[in-house]
């Protein structure tokens, strides 16, 4: 009786440690995969360009949108920054689609050499602001070649469009330029402008060297007018980039990165807003893959493979949680198994070496050592996110004209 009470509980501890390491293998598995891909798009981002734009024989017509939801701190210097181009000024047109800004600000822009569309929603969303713009282009009976996506704090150089039109001429239809940080003044604007050149690095320039298609980002976006308008026709949802990343992947149109045209960004300064725009983020990211993957087998089986990937991105968790995972892992790993640990901590090894190469040495310095102990905080902050995806679904972030 003893004796078969002690197989028995043989049986089962040995049942439990064959399930552990089989959870154990699945788990690195996954992680593994994920750590790859990126460090294989890290590596290839380092290799030089497929292609250059020589400047163009042909000047297209520009819409230039600025989408301004309670702006007023930076609405104007943006504007002002873009009518400094060296492009024919006659060649584009300014509008910005003002909402909730105040009868001041909307006089000062009134002054300039733009077009001023008004709207008066507590929650229109940016691409809803985007078919009001087209809906007064239409309209007015307006003629453009192109659109061209600009945050309202963002600032760009006097030879902007110009190398924009030199992409254009050339065969694009869609693409995306550099996004840069403008501001460094905090923690959490420090660890943005890295993240965003992570994303630079792995998501738009890796992909491009190896024939993928760029990541679209909120801003700094230039599309064909008609396909522009066809695009975002009929959807009033938030996360207009990854609803449109998913369109036009889907029905094969390349999206090209430029990495020399910069766009200068406003970064988040407070974890609390840290916080509600990543949980914006991830909810449409969430939505977007849900509402795409059914199309999976159809995109594999027609070789629509920048779609496959664009799902596949959607599907990895963010990095700060990729990190934060492995290293709680492998530390939790060190005292239950450490030979089993030694697995994570190499995996950690090579997420720190992808991080290296996709990371510009000019954000390495004493501000990104001081932002780094915030990193455990922006963890947690993004680890409650995942059960607040599918929540409030309109959300702002605030900019200021503050100097970093």
């Amino acid at each position: 009786m003893i004796e078969q009470f002690f197989q028995t509980g043989g049986y089962f501890i040995e049942k439990q440690e064959h399930l552990y390491l089989l959870g154990d293998a699945i788990l690195f598995l996954c992680f593994l995969i994920f750590v790859l891909y990126l460090f294989i798009f890290a590596v290839n981002s380092k290799r030089k360009p497929l292609y250059t734009y020589p400047g163009a024989k042909k000047k297209y017509r520009f819409a230039v949108l600025f989408p301004a939801y309670k702006e007023d701190q930076v609405i104007l210097d943006s504007v002002n920054s873009f009518l400094k181009q060296e492009y024919p000024q006659e060649l584009y047109d300014i509008i910005v689609i003002s909402n909730q800004m105040t009868p001041e600000t909307i006089d000062n822009l009134r002054q300039l050499p733009i077009k001023v569309v008004e709207v008066n929603s507590d929650k229109c969303t940016k691409i809803e602001a985007m078919q009001k713009a087209v809906e007064y282009i239409e309209i007015e009976n307006l003629r453009y070649d192109n659109i061209l996506i600009l945050d309202a704090d963002n600032v760009v150089s006097p030879t902007y469009l110009q190398e924009i039109n030199n992409a254009l001429y050339a065969g694009c239809s869609v693409l995306q330029t550099h996004r840069v940080a403008k501001n460094r003044d905090s923690s959490v604007a420090v660890l943005d402008s890295i993240s965003e050149e992570i994303n630079n690095s792995i998501f738009r320039k890796g992909h491009t060297r190896l024939g993928f298609s760029s990541a679209l980002s909120g801003s700094g976006t230039a599309f064909e007018y008609d396909l522009f308008k066809e695009t975002i026709e009929g959807y009033n949802g938030i996360g207009e980039d990854k609803y449109m990343e998913r369109v036009l992947l889907f029905q094969n149109i390349y999206i090209e990165y430029l990495e020399d045209v910069y766009t200068y960004d406003e970064k988040v300064r407070e974890k609390k807003d840290f916080y509600n725009q990543r949980q914006r983020w991830l909810t449409t990211q969430f939505s977007n893959l849900l509402s795409g993957i059914f199309k999976i087998p159809m995109a594999m089986l027609k070789g629509k493979w920048d779609y496959c990937d664009k799902l596949f991105q959607w599907i990895m968790p963010p990095r700060v949680l990729l990190l934060g995972f492995i290293i709680l892992i492998a530390l939790i790993l060190t005292v239950l198994d450490f030979v089993a640990s030694i697995k994570w901590w190499s995996l950690l090894i090579l997420l720190g070496i992808t991080f290296s190469i996709a990371v510009p040495d000019y954000l390495v310095d004493k501000r990104f050592t001081k932002a780094i102990i915030s990193v455990p905080s922006l963890f947690i902050l993004m680890f409650l996110n995942i059960f607040r995806i599918g929540g409030r679904q309109f959300s702002h972030t605030k900019h200021s004209n503050k100097k970093s």
